[in-house]
């Protein structure tokens, strides 16, 4: 079919490329254990991204102060979670309306 070419683009643009909202939703609820982003983003979206990929968009996240990261102690070991702060927030929110907004006008 001639549509699969451009709409594996599009989903390819507008997940593994454009990361960042799909890390923010996850912390959204909790914060988060890096190495587990790979896994989740593939339950909860349905899509692969890599595990470089994912710290690299973190360490972006986390330097532009869209989350923070604390440190936990888990099965005697510390831990490095990531979680969102309130820029993070708005930032989903702004990127959530956007997808919505573009998405209606698309149906028109």
């Amino acid at each position: 079919m001639v549509v699969e070419r451009p709409l594996q683009r599009l989903m390819t643009n507008t997940t593994t490329n454009c990361l960042w909202p799909y890390i923010l939703a996850l912390l959204k609820k909790e914060p988060v254990y890096a190495y587990l982003i790979q896994d989740m983003v593939k339950e909860r979206f349905g899509f692969e991204v890599g595990q470089v990929t994912a710290y690299m968009v973190l360490y972006k996240l986390e330097s532009d102060g869209y989350v923070q990261t604390e440190w936990r102690s888990v099965e005697n070991r510390q831990r490095k979670y990531y979680k969102i702060t309130e820029n993070g927030r708005k930032a989903l929110e702004a990127a959530v309306k956007y997808m919505n907004d573009t998405a209606s006008k698309l149906k028109e």
